[in-house]
């Protein structure tokens, strides 16, 4: 690229946002201070500055956050982090993914959240404004650092997402050329191609900027000794948290269900539990904020939560971002050397907020109400507890790589280790847990809107038990539930669903609908556990093999667990006829794939020729010689055909093989067919790779052909001669007016009434042959054009043999998963009735100058 092409303005333009912004997040930050000292409020000079200031900080921020975006859309590979995470031949929408995929794109997304919920509470309270703003202009300060860039000797200080890439690769490349451009970028991780990755990492980062507005009134609160008043502004925001973050871990958890091959949707991933972990504890403190509003008690233990959520995010984002969990994870960040800073970020706030609690603790107010065994505070005490116990209990072991690094500082030897089996040993205690949190929330509920006795709660639990445990018979009867650990899940979560119903019913018939949120979202909840209790406890191998072990490359229960599928032979497997039917490609604006053999290559492998016409449900998209764009060719989708043997319906399933240079091997993902009480979940373990060094082929069998329309084999295969024609170009080489370049047409038949046309070529170019090896799958062969006879027009092939193609698969039946998915919904509704219901509360409040 001309040196004449080289961006440096945008670049620069980038980084200076970014240093307006660090500056006057620090001048927002002392001003507001200044303005929480004095106690002003409105229009007065520290509130108006600071105000305005971190305005400007935000317009800087946002700038800064487009200046990214139109490079990567705009493909200025000049640039490291552009380079390193986008190409040309990615659709928009992943574009915007490629913002977020690097470690200084995250930290961006994460400060225009900050900046724009600090604008929205500019806008909102202005009694907490000064010293609110404050925490938050402080935050900003720490995550703006995190972009700098700012290098001084051997000091770093963050890493620049606008740093060109010749400052950063050591290539020979730029000694000659210091302005060379690469003309594409390696690209987005192929396996980040999915439209959940353009919507989940924003809403997560969206969740942990929500957890900073109830740390920031809490820690407002304690400054200035008003114990009581911050809750209630800061309650929707802990709500509207809640749920935020607890959509992005079900979206998340739906991403890995689609795309990775595991069977499952959680995976008790480290950097999963470093999500997990800081949401369960949200949703105690917002609990127990609930409960102060009631009844004034429990706010110290609101405060030691909502402190506890805030600088959890905290922690997560140094487990995932600091390289300490190495292997751990397959989700962690490489280290950036921020290491240093993302300690010095926690540190600030463990020991600030721990430092504030502390002085400000003995004069917190305490409620010297005792909390009886019937009273809502008991109840809604006991829920929170459990939640943070599920919460401890996921993060020690994550930490143990934590715990490793820190012994080891002080020259001590530590080899704590990730449990070996991270599902069964996290899922056999969070499922107790869960139990107890659907009985709870069951039970919990009739306390929530009545004063309750002894005799009252046995009146208003008879009912719900009833019906519970009924309904729980004929269900654990029907489905044939016999493990005494999931009748106890199913128990517990019909009583949650029925206990919860039943308040809900009153509600309505009270017209009492702004308090449905809670109900409704613990039926939920239940429902998430019924769901995963069904799909994952009664997960069904379909694919069992009943014949020959498969490959000694395989465990034995892979061997035991997966089938072999031939290319158009059908197989019997538990109760379908599966047919493996061909590799197919994906073409812009084509719908269906296209199948490989349907396709002849190109230097570039984003662009085939079509050797036959492209013709999908009964439209022709292409024509014999057409050049058709492929964005993803790293993908193949295999066309596996299922076929009920007792209803003949039929569907098809495209389970996905990707090769993946970033991760260094083939990556599969599954294809999914979705039905009302269960999935059908298909992946391709093992596919045969005809270009593996280690395929053995036959030796060449040359086949002289004499004339148009004859007949021959190829690989039991007939096929026939349609003749040759003289092309003016060949993909593989610059031809002269004196070279010659052939291609002959030859159509195989083969099993189901499958046509393939086969055109190898031959090539005379400066006196000398050149030929160039066809492959088909289809037919398991290898053919080239050897030579033509001028005299008498005959022609010879060379052919050489493999076996046939195959793909090893396993297939999956998750039952009810359905009951999952539609609990999320469900709890989300609930979450949003509820942050409804206490914002409203809360500016009527606000109106009246009492929050």
């Amino acid at each position: 690229m001309n040196p004449q092409t080289i961006n440096l303005a945008i670049g620069n333009a980038g980084h200076i946002f970014v240093i307006i912004s660090f500056v006057a997040s620090i001048l927002a930050t002392y001003a507001y201070g200044k303005a929480a000292v004095n106690n002003e409020i409105g229009k007065d000079s520290w509130v108006s500055f600071g105000r305005k200031i971190f305005i400007a900080h935000g317009v800087a921020v946002i700038a800064a956050a487009v200046t990214l975006f139109l490079i990567i859309y705009n493909h200025n590979f000049e640039y490291h982090y552009a380079w390193s995470h986008s190409s040309v031949n990615l659709a928009v929408h992943y574009m915007i993914a490629c913002f977020w995929e690097g470690q200084e794109g995250s930290f961006l997304i994460w400060t225009l959240w900050n900046a724009l919920l600090g604008f929205v509470l500019i806008g909102t309270n202005k009694k907490w404004e000064a010293p609110v703003m404050t925490v938050f202009a402080l935050v900003q300060v720490f995550l703006t650092s995190m972009i700098l860039g700012i290098v001084i000797g051997d000091f770093k200080l963050g890493s620049s997402p606008f740093i060109l890439l010749r400052d950063v690769l050591s290539d020979a490349r730029f000694l000659i050329n210091p302005n060379f451009v690469p003309e594409d970028g390696t690209g987005l991780n192929p396996l980040l191609q999915n439209y959940w990755m353009v919507i989940h990492p924003p809403m997560t980062f969206l969740g942990f900027s929500l957890t900073l507005v109830p740390f920031s009134f809490c820690i407002a609160g304690l400054w200035r000794k008003d114990f009581t008043d911050w809750i209630r502004p800061a309650l929707p925001w802990t709500i509207f948290g809640g749920v935020i973050l607890g959509t992005a871990i079900i979206m998340g958890g739906y991403w890995a269900y689609e795309t990775l091959n595991f069977g499952g949707y959680w995976n008790w991933d480290p950097v999963e539990n470093a999500v997990y972990v800081p949401w369960l504890v949200l949703i105690a403190s917002m609990h127990t904020m609930i409960v102060f509003k009631k009844s004034e008690t429990a706010l110290k233990t609101s405060i030691v939560l909502v402190i506890s959520t805030f600088l959890l995010i905290l922690y997560a984002t140094f487990l995932t971002r600091s390289g300490i969990l190495g292997n751990a994870s397959v989700h962690s960040f490489t280290d950036l050397g921020l290491s240093g800073q993302l300690l010095v970020y926690l540190f600030v706030f463990l020991i600030g907020a721990i430092a504030l609690a502390a002085i400000r603790w003995k004069h917190i107010p305490t409620s010297e109400k005792e909390a009886s065994t019937y009273s809502r505070e008991f109840w809604i005490f006991i829920g929170a507890l459990t939640l943070c116990l599920m919460a401890f209990q996921v993060i020690v072991p994550t930490s143990f790589p934590v715990f490793n690094s820190i012994i080891e500082a002080f020259g001590g030897i530590s080899s704590l280790a990730q449990p070996a089996n991270q599902v069964e040993f996290y899922s056999q205690w969070q499922l107790w847990f869960a139990i107890a949190i659907a009985l709870l929330s069951g039970t919990g509920q009739f306390f929530f809107w009545q004063k309750m006795d002894k005799e009252k709660l046995k009146s208003a639990l008879a009912l719900p038990i009833i019906v519970s445990l009924l309904l729980s018979a004929l269900i654990f009867t029907t489905a044939k539930i016999y493990n005494p650990v999931y009748i106890a899940i199913l128990v517990a979560g019909v009583y949650s669903i029925v206990s919860n119903s039943n308040i809900l019913i009153n509600l309505f018939r009270s017209r009492s609908y702004k308090l449905t949120g809670g109900s409704v979202a613990h039926i939920g909840i239940a429902m998430i556990l019924l769901g995963i209790m069904f799909s994952e406890g009664y997960s069904r191998v379909l694919s069992k093999n009943l014949t020959r072990k498969i490959s000694n490359d395989l465990t034995e229960e892979q061997n035991n667990n997966m089938v072999i599928l031939f290319l158009n032979d059908p197989k019997p497997v538990a109760g379908y006829q599966l047919l493996y039917k061909s590799e197919g490609l994906s073409a812009r604006g084509i719908p269906g794939y296209i199948k490989k053999s349907f396709l002849a290559e190109t230097n570039d492998p984003h662009y085939k020729v079509a050797i036959q016409p492209i013709i999908q449900e009964g439209i022709k998209y292409a024509a014999l010689g057409d050049t058709l764009y492929f964005r993803t060719p790293e993908n193949t989708y295999h066309e596996v055909e299922y076929t009920s043997m007792s209803s003949g319906k039929k569907f098809t399933l495209y389970p996905r093989t990707q090769k993946n240079e970033n991760m260094g091997q083939t990556i599969v993902s599954p294809d999914i067919k979705k039905q009302w009480n269960r999935d059908i979940y298909t992946y391709v373990a093992l596919s045969n790779d005809f270009e593996d060094e280690f395929t053995q082929w036959s030796e060449k069998e040359i086949i002289k052909v004499d004339s148009i329309g004859q007949r021959f084999f190829i690989n039991d295969y007939v096929a026939i001669y349609n003749g040759f024609e003289r092309i003016p170009s060949v993909p593989f080489a610059n031809l002269s007016p004196k070279d010659v370049a052939v291609r002959a047409n030859i159509t195989v038949f083969a099993e189901g009434g499958n046509n393939y046309t086969l055109q190898p070529l031959y090539v005379i170019q400066d006196n000398f042959e050149r030929k160039r090896t066809l492959m088909n799958q289809e037919i398991a062969s290898r053919l080239t054009f050897e030579s033509i006879n001028p005299q008498d027009g005959s022609v010879q092939f060379g052919i050489q043999t493999t076996q046939k193609d195959y793909i090893i698969i396993q297939s999956l039946e998750k039952p009810q998963i359905n009951i999952l998915w539609i609990g999320t919904i469900i709890m989300i509704i609930g979450f949003i009735i509820a942050t409804r219901r206490r914002y409203i509360e809360f500016v009527k409040m606000r109106d009246k100058g009492f929050a």
